[in-house]
């Protein structure tokens, strides 16, 4: 028997492959699907079980690609409705892997049909497990996103509560907990940058198992300091519960080299939005007017999914040259599929070519403190409140970048704006934003809000 645990850092997402004499289950695989497959051929085994935790918000998953390449039966919990063939299993159900078995737990609260997977090795002791959004490392799965009719948040926290105690920690000590996310997911909000640890280890630390705690005060904490989920979130729980596009179609339509005449021609025919995912420093230097900067070394999936509200959007992509595909399958994974084509070359092309281009002023935070001194200024933080709250420039206002499509009202138009966040990826995309409406006197600070606390310039 062999647990891998596939962890995908922009995510912050944890599939998982599991194999037992020539049999593997994936659970909770991300869009693109080879990898897993390849796996499988590697060491000769046959893909039968994929199982889904719940029906992800944060991420598209793959089990319709890899239920169509390798015949394996798509798993969900009870109480899922899907709208493609799938197993539902019934709670406490038994799937025998070569000569281990995976007992499916349901365990509501996140989701009502949130269900966790028991690991029972060849002597049927329990081993791992595989609790998706219902347990993280240090933190439980937020309660707040399956609201509907009459059902409450505060509703499905208390069915988390039953979950957890009647299903997870009766379970012993030494079984090895595998979450679907760790720290910078937004799906909890108290999550260890650790992506496995004992149950036993959890029972001590993690605060929403704490054997003295009631069910009003898990209520309570599990529901307090909630940031509002991104946009995009209802919509690929959507394709995950309906279905959705293969992930080749995908790949297919965007994959697709343009040249600097053909993109311009697309960009002004077709409505597209025009992303550029290279490194903030470089597009400010030189960018195709109107595009949007959100670095693909950064947090780039769930920027996008935060900020560009429809996934139905076609989009065309300057990346940096070689990273075309990597940014078409990183658009996809959060439900993207509409990205029409790629500048040929990238930005260098379109130059050479004697496009038209832009530049936003970039400057030190050393620069900026000398701004600041003169007095007078308009310093816009696009951190999230509680970063400012727990420190901030002197007079910034804060304005979240994860709200800029709601605040542009906010942003005083025909003033000079000196932008920053906490170390300048965030800054730039506010800033490029600003741009594409119309602010042109637009600022950014290099090194953030960390650059300029090393200066004089006086904070709060």
């Amino acid at each position: 028997m062999k647990i891998e645990q596939i962890y995908t850092g922009c995510l912050a997402q944890g599939a998982y492959f599991i194999v037992s004499n020539g049999e593997a289950a994936v659970i909770d695989p991300l869009r693109e699907v080879q990898p897993y497959i390849q796996k499988a051929e590697k060491i000769g085994a046959k893909i039968k079980y994929v199982f889904e935790t719940h029906f992800h918000a944060d991420f598209v998953s793959g089990h319709l690609d890899l239920a169509e390449k390798t015949g394996a039966t798509i798993v969900y919990g009870p109480q899922a409705q899907t709208g493609f063939a799938a197993h539902i299993a019934q709670d406490g159900e038994i799937f025998k892997l070569g000569d281990i078995t995976i007992k499916a737990l349901h365990t509501p609260g996140h989701t009502l049909e949130s269900t966790s997977y028991l690991l029972l090795d060849q002597a049927q002791k329990p081993t791992a497990l595989f609790s998706g959004d219902t347990l993280f490392i240090g933190d439980v799965g937020r309660p707040d996103l399956a609201q509907k009719g009459s059902l409450t948040m505060n509703d499905l926290a208390g069915i988390l509560f039953d979950s957890l105690r009647t299903k997870i920690m009766t379970l012993p000590d030494d079984v090895i907990v595998y979450p679907a996310h760790g720290a910078g997911s937004a799906c909890g909000k108290n999550m260890s940058k650790e992506t496995s640890d004992t149950l036993g280890n959890q029972k001590k630390f993690n605060y929403a198992l704490r054997a003295d705690m009631t069910r009003e005060e898990f209520i309570s904490e599990v529901t307090a300091g909630l940031s509002e989920p991104p946009q995009y979130f209802p919509q690929n729980v959507k394709m995950n519960r309906d279905g959705y596009e293969s992930m080749d179609e995908v790949l297919e339509r965007g994959d697709q080299a343009l040249s600097p005449e053909a993109f311009e021609s697309k960009a002004n025919n077709t409505g597209a939005l025009i992303l550029d995912t290279r490194k903030a420093a470089d597009f400010a230097k030189s960018f195709i007017p109107n595009s949007i900067n959100i670095g693909i070394d950064g947090s780039f999936a769930p920027w996008v999914g935060s900020l560009i509200p429809d996934l139905k959007q076609q989009l065309l992509i300057i990346t940096e040259p070689g990273r075309e595909e990597e940014v078409i399958t990183r658009l996809a994974r959060v439900g993207y599929d509409f990205t029409i084509g790629y500048l040929n070359g990238g930005l260098e092309a379109w130059e050479k070519a004697g496009k038209e281009t832009d530049s936003i002023i970039s400057i030190s935070a050393a620069e900026f403190a000398a701004h600041y001194k003169g007095g007078n200024i308009n310093v816009i933080d696009v951190r999230k409140p509680e970063e400012y709250t727990a420190g901030h420039i002197q007079d910034a206002e804060n304005l979240p970048l994860d709200y800029i499509n709601d605040l542009m009202d906010s942003f005083p138009k025909g003033e000079m704006l000196y932008i920053h966040c906490a170390g300048g990826y965030r800054s730039m995309i506010a800033a490029s934003i600003l741009k594409s409406r119309g602010f042109e006197d637009v600022v950014n600070i290099e090194g953030g809000f960390g650059e300029v606390a090393k200066t004089d310039v006086p904070l709060n």
